[in-house]
């Protein structure tokens, strides 16, 4: 890897990705593989004024072992370390930097009821946390290329030619170009982006029609006044603005909760909770699944939709063109990050309260009021496709075309 091409990646990833500000603290979850990166991106911060870069690694091997052989208890259970480490964030409120590596298969082979136990017993504790800091510190999430996530990818390839493509790929998804102004490129992304979410918002849609000829014939309620979201983000504290992922291609917004009907086909695979769920359909009723098939991790699937009550509900609904450049790379990436922007996507369980004007002064309850799903689970899954049509119903019954076979419409 030639590190002037990853060091101008940290440069990104800092200044334009997490938009580190002076006097901040900022907390970096990096894999055990990615040390060069995660240097230059603790030097990164420090040269934007950072306070404080806190480090934690992860590895997914050991991740796996401790599925092998601790029990569900000991796994699911959250230290009290780790919970006043949780504490001190909301106090603190760190820009948070996750660089992912993880291979997709990293806990293929373990029970499906293990892992979705775990993961309900570890929310329960963890999420209050998360929800006490949402819309006042700037966090990001963005990929490094993994021999084992490269070889899933390009598995005729040799390992170091596999990573080597799989970092360009990286690269070319993020505008990282030799040469060319990434800050520029991504201003004019983001206004692009937004010119969209603004039209959105503008038409007061009251529900959408998705239909393609792969048998997806869905449609979904929306939250009356909900804004539509796009690539940038602001921390409501400081107001600064920052892109909490790269890549992004969507614009989105959280759908009335307990409010669609119909089928969603899956249009690539999901890699959730480490293990890869794939050619799945999901039959929705009065609001919530009733029923989901998959070829690939039916199991792990229907263990998700029932982790709490509002994991079976939508919490997200998000618009993607084809011309994404995830799309137009040919590749699919086992990786939501990236999969999510090459195609539209839904999202079951937790909404997004920012959709709602005034979000900062209202409680959990009057959120929840206004139609903003609640869960433990946020879970993407992509249902675009070349011919996918979406089309806009207005309370007077009057509809507009938004997408028309798989792009905007104009």
């Amino acid at each position: 890897m030639n590190e002037n091409k990853l060091r101008e990646y940290a440069k990104l990833i800092v200044k334009i990705g997490a938009n580190v500000q002076e006097g901040q603290v900022v907390r970096l979850q990096v894999g055990v593989d990615q040390v060069p990166l995660a240097k230059l991106v603790t030097e990164e911060c420090y040269k934007a004024g950072a306070k404080r870069v806190e480090l934690f690694w992860s590895c997914g091997e050991i991740n796996k072992l401790d599925y092998q052989y601790a029990s569900a208890e000991v796994l699911g259970e959250v230290p009290l370390w780790e919970e006043e480490r949780m504490k001190q964030m909301t106090e603190q409120l760190p820009v948070r930097i996750f660089i992912d590596s993880s291979d997709p298969d990293e806990l293929a082979g373990i029970s499906p009821d293990l892992i979705s136990t775990v993961n309900q017993m570890r929310q329960k504790v963890l999420k209050k946390y998360r929800d006490q800091i949402d819309g006042k510190h700037q966090w990001l999430i963005v990929a490094a290329a993994s021999p084992k996530w490269a070889k899933k990818i390009f598995p005729n390839e040799t390992e170091e030619v596999a990573v080597e493509k799989l970092w360009d790929a990286i690269f070319d998804c993020v505008y990282l170009k030799d040469g060319e102004d990434a800050e520029k490129i991504w201003q004019a992304h983001n206004d692009r982006m937004t010119q969209k979410a603004d039209w959105l918002t503008a038409q007061n849609f009251k529900s959408l029609h998705y239909t393609s000829s792969n048998g997806t014939d869905f449609t979904v309620e929306l939250i009356p006044g909900a804004k539509w979201g796009s690539a940038g983000d602001v921390n409501h504290v400081n107001h600064a603005f920052f892109v909490p992922n790269m890549p992004t291609e969507e614009v989105f917004t959280s759908p009335m909760k307990g409010k669609c009907e119909g089928r969603l086909v899956s249009t690539k695979p999901l890699s959730r909770s480490g293990q890869v769920i794939n050619h799945f359909t999901v039959d929705f009723k009065d609001g919530r699944v009733v029923d989901c098939h998959a070829e690939e991790g039916e199991e792990i699937l229907k263990k998700l939709f029932a982790l709490d009550e509002g994991a079976s509900m939508l919490g997200e609904v998000a618009l993607v063109t084809k011309e994404s450049p995830i799309n137009q790379s040919g590749l699919m990436f086992y990786n939501t990050l990236f999969d999510e922007n090459a195609c539209c996507h839904v999202a079951a369980g937790l909404g997004f309260s920012e959709v709602i004007e005034g979000f900062m002064d209202m409680t959990e309850e009057e959120l929840h009021a206004r139609g903003i799903n609640d869960s433990i689970l946020h879970m993407d899954f992509m249902i675009g496709s070349d011919d996918l049509h979406i089309v806009g119903i207005r309370e007077d019954g009057s509809e507009t075309d938004i997408f028309v076979n798989g792009t905007w419409a104009e």
